[in-house]
């Protein structure tokens, strides 16, 4: 029998950085698999459909969500996210490891869900930092910007909530760091098999 997957939840503040390491770690890991979220916001001047989201209308998304498509949804500076559920599920079924990119209440109610799922909060070092990583990013109007530092400051306070903390100060020792944490949930004696760890005695 397999080991039980390893669901990676790396979540955080906008502006953190988590797009960059995820995609970093993903050229390491190329057999760990990216659930893609759903959004109704309008994709930015670099983001590929199906790549860094699955952007679709409002009405699309109320649809699937009454459908059932999703596992979590919620709304984040005016847009809806939903994390699809088919990915997931087949994904665990199929003993992959898989890595999602929730915003932090999302990611509290997938671990609701998922107990074995481990959340990982990725921030700036410093809140200048976030604030200046997202002007740098001209995606979004000052008052904007200003929203979304509003609201890391209230997801500074999920903070207790999440196994693993990770500074993206240097993105090579934020990659690494988050590798580290997915090197080790794999060697974790509780996802083997019960029948393994019987016959190492």
């Amino acid at each position: 029998m397999m080991r039980r997957s390893v669901m990676l939840i790396v979540s955080g503040p906008s502006g953190a950085g988590k797009d960059t390491v995820i995609e970093r770690l993903r050229k390491l890991e190329p057999s760990v698999g990216y659930c893609v979220t759903y959004t109704t916001r309008p994709p930015r001047q670099y983001e590929i459909q199906g790549v860094h989201y699955c952007f679709t209308t409002r009405d699309e998304f109320t649809r699937m969500s009454l459908d059932g498509q999703f596992i979590e949804t919620f709304e984040y500076a005016g847009h809806l996210y939903g994390t699809p559920k088919s990915f997931v599920e087949d994904g665990l079924r199929a003993g992959r490891d898989l890595i999602l990119k929730p915003e932090v209440n999302g990611a509290r109610a997938i671990k609701a869900l998922y107990p074995d799922a481990v959340l990982v909060f990725l921030t700036a070092p410093s809140r200048e930092e976030l604030a200046r990583r997202l002007e740098q990013r001209h995606a979004d109007a000052p008052n904007e910007i200003d929203r979304r530092l509003h609201i890391a400051d209230d997801e500074l306070v999920a903070l207790a909530a999440f196994e693993y903390r990770v500074v993206n100060d240097d993105i090579e020792q934020a990659v690494s760091d988050l590798r580290a944490i997915l090197v080790a949930e794999r060697l974790k004696v509780s996802r083997l098999p019960s029948r393994n760890v019987v016959n190492q005695r």
